[in-house]
Parts: C-alpha cells; sequence; structure tokens
C-alpha cells in the first residue's frame, strides 16, 4: 500500500509552506493539482519537478478510481489545491473517503488555511466558532442565512469579491447593523487587510471601496 499525502500550500506569500511538505511534494511518484497552471507556478519556484495531475471538482469522481489503484499499488501520492489546505472549500473530501474505504494511509500535513489567521485577527471570540464555507449562491441562501441568525459561536465565511457587497447586504438585514464583523482580504498576500466594525460599517467600506480579492468573513455570534 502506498501513502496519500494530503498538502497544504501557501495561501498567499510562497514562504509560507514547511519543509516536511517541500520534501513531500519532492519525494512524491505524482502531485495531484487543482489547477495544474498554478501549481507548476509553486513547484518550479522551489525547483520541485515531480509530475503534476489535474485533479479537481469537476474530475474528481472519474480520478480518484484510478488514484487508489495506483496507491493500492505502492505509489506516494501528493495532493495539493491552489491555495490552502486541500478538503476545505476545495477537492480533497471524495479521495480522502475513497481511500480510506480501500484502507489507504492518509496522512494531512499542518500548514496554511486561510480561516485560521482571518480569525484569530478578527478581534471577534476564537474559543468556539463554525466554519460555513461559501454559501449557497441561490437555492437555500437566504434560509442558510435566516438559521445563522440564532448561531452564538463566532461565524466563518468565505466569498468572492463579486457577492462580497451582496452578502454584507444580506446580513445585514437579516441580523441588524450592529453585529461586529471583520472582513480580511488578500490574506498573507502584499496587499492584506482586514477591515473591522459593525456590519453597517463594513457594509458602508465596500460600497465605497470596490472589492478585490479572496474574501473571509468572520461574524460575531447572537449574543446571550
Amino acid at each position: 500500500m502506498g501513502i496519500l499525502y494530503i498538502v497544504p500550500t501557501p495561501v498567499g506569500n510562497m514562504e509560507d509552506i514547511t519543509l516536511r511538505a517541500l520534501r513531500i511534494l519532492k519525494e512524491a511518484d505524482v502531485v495531484l493539482a487543482e489547477d495544474t497552471r498554478t501549481s507548476a507556478k509553486l513547484l518550479n519556484h522551489y525547483d520541485i519537478h515531480t509530475h503534476l495531475v489535474s485533479h479537481h471538482k469537476f474530475n474528481e469522481h472519474q480520478t480518484s478510481k484510478g488514484i487508489v489503484e495506483r496507491l493500492k499499488a505502492g505509489a506516494t501520492i501528493a495532493l495539493i489545491s491552489d491555495a490552502g489546505t486541500p478538503g476545505i472549500s476545495d477537492p480533497g473530501f471524495f479521495l480522502v473517503r475513497e481511500a480510506v474505504a480501500e484502507g489507504i494511509k492518509v496522512q494531512c500535513l499542518p500548514g496554511a488555511t486561510a480561516f485560521v489567521p482571518a480569525l484569530i485577527s478578527s478581534s471577534l471570540p476564537a474559543d468556539r466558532f463554525c466554519f460555513e464555507g461559501f454559501l449557497p449562491q441561490k437555492k437555500g441562501r437566504k434560509t442558510r442565512i435566516e438559521a445563522l441568525s440564532e448561531e452564538k459561536r463566532t461565524m466563518i465565511f468565505y466569498e468572492s469579491p463579486y457577492r462580497v457587497v451582496k452578502l454584507l447586504e444580506e446580513l445585514r438585514m437579516v441580523m441588524g447593523d450592529e453585529r461586529k464583523i471583520c472582513v480580511a482580504r488578500e490574506i498573507s498576500k502584499i496587499h492584506e487587510e482586514c477591515v473591522r466594525g459593525t456590519i453597517e460599517e463594513v457594509y458602508q467600506h465596500f460600497t465605497q471601496e470596490t472589492p478585490k480579492g479572496e474574501f473571509v468573513i468572520i461574524l460575531e455570534g447572537k449574543k446571550q
């Protein structure tokens, strides 16, 4: 039996990768990448020449069976996403489940993920929190937000720059203007920014400043 390694990659700064992750990427027989063009930049930066194979949400159900067979034959395979830890709003869950079902050893390396630095720097309570990731774009979106209005833990969302203002407006309408929120963008990159305040204040900020980059939204839970 081989080993499937889940390898976190930087969410921004290229230096945010562990020595162990670099070693695994060098020693693996193959690296599964969400986008081989994006991952090639990282591997080239560190002079890693392991063969890249495309593995993403549109083909993972078709490719996982063959990958599992290679693992059963003794291959060492590393799975990476475009940024952060695979399986967190990125491909990974399905392959891990299939590998575990076949008795294959799966090891997930600790490393970069966008929501942890955003949560810690938000100044909102981090002792209890819930990760919601990307909300549904259409069906079920309003129902999910309304259900979360009663959530007492700090909430974490991912959002694209094209829907940040829409999400802030929806949160404002359901949860009121005064709930505290932190909107972090471009984590670990040159233009990293955290905008903190009430939902109303942050909403007004992003109606005046065009949202750019990848966003993590940290929302205060409902007070007791």
